[in-house]
């Protein structure tokens, strides 16, 4: 009887993720982590100080915001505070390893919600915050992020991930 049992309670995460609303995000948030994972690597560590414009961000400013945003957001999705790296005159090598690592993190917390935590109000820095209205934005910042990344690849003569891809699933 216990084993049957201890199977029962290890499926539960897995069986959670199969409602509605964790099976529309989590497909989203994959998407959005190898686009903007790849981004990182296909930009030549010698453009990181790149700016589309003056008063914008360089490409590596991008890189760390996406991390800063990640370990912040995402925290308050497994409702807990789990600082960022430091990441002052970080590398291209030392960015793309931080922004692996704060996806692995977001990855945990999203995996962690049901579909009955997802939609619980939560209490974060004194207000109001349910996991799914976090997770729901963070796709929409992250899809934001990349489309304006998608301009410094572009200006330098990158083809996007998302151009790579389809192109190659044409040959």
């Amino acid at each position: 009887m216990r084993i049957p049992l201890l199977l029962a309670l290890v499926a539960l995460p897995v069986l959670a993720q199969d409602g509605p609303v964790m099976q529309s995000i989590l497909p989203r948030f994959q998407a959005a982590k190898l686009n903007l994972i790849e981004t990182a690597e296909f930009m030549p560590a010698e453009k990181y100080s790149y700016r589309l414009t003056p008063p914008q961000r360089t490409f590596g400013a991008w890189m760390e915001h996406n991390i800063q945003m990640n370990y912040g957001s995402c925290g308050m999705i497994a409702a807990e505070r789990k600082p960022a790296p430091k990441l002052e005159n970080a590398s291209k090598e030392q960015l793309i390893a931080a922004l692996k690592e704060s996806f692995d993190y977001c990855e945990l917390a999203f995996k962690a919600q049901t579909e009955e935590t997802a939609v619980k109000t939560l209490q974060v820095a004194g207000r109001p915050v349910s996991p799914v209205n976090v997770m729901v934005g963070l796709v929409v910042n992250w899809n934001e992020h990349y489309g304006n990344l998608v301009g410094y690849l572009r200006s330098n003569n990158i083809v996007p991930p998302t151009t790579a891809r389809a192109q190659k699933a044409k040959k």
